[in-house]
Parts: structure tokens; C-alpha cells; sequence
């Protein structure tokens, strides 16, 4: 048990390693992004339209584009720590969840968004911790519920957030975010095992008490009715059995005197 224990720390620490360095990649990329916007001229042919087809192109690019420094900074600090945590907790699950975080928050934004330029990667950052959220409450597991608990800690103001609350933030997107997560927990529950659970002393003391007391009761109990051969059911003698032959009788001894 202990080495299993091991090797799941191990594990753990290969996926933060991991998570991490893939959350930081990702928030340079929208950094970079951001900051040569000015140069490229801007890039509002790449938002998101909400039921235009001209639109439809900001499904995968406007995740990427940024408005503000703090917009940015806003989403990058989000992304760093959710991003890392469903990483390090649910390595399985991110891979498969992020693609769906990404395309179904655009898709619900394009389908029911104000008509406006939608950008930013706040339908991210939402989906991630929604996803965090709804998979605690459907694993229940210890890890799963630490998972949740930071999340919704660091980042629970973000459930207010998925109804029209100021102008000129896109609620769609952090609605359509909320929702993939809350499909993407569902679908991808089970994908990840759960941790090693610790085994207490007192829990090893009560198997093995359990243990010598049916070993003991078991040697006064009859054998089971299916335990018994029956006579038309008995085995084959093992061969290479002796033959013992019989002695004459005394009166065949002797002739018949």
C-alpha cells in the first residue's frame, strides 16, 4: 500500500510539473497575442459575432484576443491556477475537456450573444472552473473535493458572473463556459481513478481480528452439504494400489481330512 501511495505522489508531481507548464505556455501565447495587436493592426475579424457567419471563425480565435491589459491579466491569472489544477487532479479528463471548454462556450455565445464583438478567454476560465466544480460534487472523492473547494474558494465569485451583471462584459460566455464544464464533468467523471485511500491503523488491527475469528470459528463448524462427497460421487482410488491375496482355508489345506 505504501508503495502504491508512492507511486501515485510520484504521478501527482508529473502532472503539476506538467499542467503548470502548459497553463504558463498558454497565457504567454494570449499575452504575446495581446501586445501585437497594436502592430497587426487589430484583430476584430477574428471576434466573435454572435449569428453571423463571419462570426463563426471567433468559435476558435476569440479565446485568443484580449481587449485591456487587465482583461488579460484578469483571464491569465485565472488560467495559471485553474488551468494547473484540473491538470495536476484530472489529467485524463483536461485533455479531453478543454477542446470541448473551448468550442462549446463559442458556440453558445454565437448562438444567444448580444450583437457585438465577443473576445477573451473568460469562457476558459469559467468552463475550468465549473468543470472543477461539478466533478467534485459527482466523484466525491478526497481529491476531488480539495479540487472544488479551491476552486470555488479563489474563484466562486465566478457563479454570479454567468447572468447580465455590467455592461460590456460577456455574460454569454461565461454562461456558455458554465455549461460545457458542468457537460464535460459529467461526460468524463470516472476517466481519471481515484487516489490510493489511506488505510488506518486501527482499520488493519479490525481486518485481522476478523480475520482470526473466522479462521477460529471455522474449525468447529461441519463442512458445508456441497463439501461432502457422496458415495456414487466418490474419487477414483490413486492407482498402484498392493494387491494383498487371501489364505486358503484350513480344510482346503488339508485336503478335506
Amino acid at each position: 500500500m505504501d508503495s502504491e501511495r508512492q507511486r501515485h505522489a510520484d504521478a501527482v508531481g508529473r502532472h503539476f510539473r506538467r499542467a503548470l507548464l502548459a497553463s504558463m505556455a498558454f497565457v504567454a501565447l494570449i499575452g504575446a497575442i495581446f501586445f501585437a495587436t497594436p502592430a497587426l493592426g487589430g484583430l476584430r475579424e477574428f471576434a466573435l459575432v454572435p449569428l453571423q457567419a463571419s462570426g463563426l471563425v471567433g468559435i476558435l480565435t476569440a479565446p485568443l484576443l484580449h481587449g485591456s491589459a487587465g482583461h488579460w491579466l484578469a483571464n491569465a491569472s485565472a488560467l495559471l491556477v485553474l488551468g494547473t489544477l484540473v491538470g495536476t487532479v484530472y489529467p485524463r479528463a483536461a485533455l479531453r475537456a478543454l477542446p470541448v471548454l473551448w468550442l462549446l462556450s463559442g458556440v453558445v455565445t454565437w448562438l444567444i450573444g448580444r450583437p457585438s464583438f465577443h473576445i477573451g478567454a473568460s469562457g476558459l476560465t469559467h468552463g475550468l472552473m465549473f468543470l472543477l466544480l461539478f466533478l467534485g460534487l459527482f466523484r466525491r472523492d478526497k481529491a476531488a473535493i480539495a479540487a472544488a473547494l479551491i476552486a470555488f474558494f479563489l474563484y466562486g465569485g465566478m457563479v454570479l458572473t454567468i447572468l447580465p451583471r455590467e455592461p460590456g462584459v460577456s455574460w454569454e460566455y461565461h454562461l456558455g463556459g458554465a455549461l460545457a464544464g458542468i457537460v464535460a464533468a459529467w461526460r468524463w467523471r470516472r476517466l481519471d481513478p481515484e487516489p490510493p485511500r489511506k488505510r488506518y491503523s486501527w482499520e488493519i488491527e479490525e481486518e485481522q481480528a476478523a480475520a482470526i475469528a473466522e479462521a477460529e470459528a471455522a474449525q468447529f463448524e461441519p463442512p458445508r452439504p456441497e463439501d461432502v462427497p457422496v458415495l456414487w460421487q466418490r474419487p477414483d482410488p490413486p492407482p498402484g494400489g498392493v494387491v494383498l491375496p487371501f489364505r486358503p482355508r484350513r480344510d482346503e489345506d488339508d485336503g478335506g481330512r
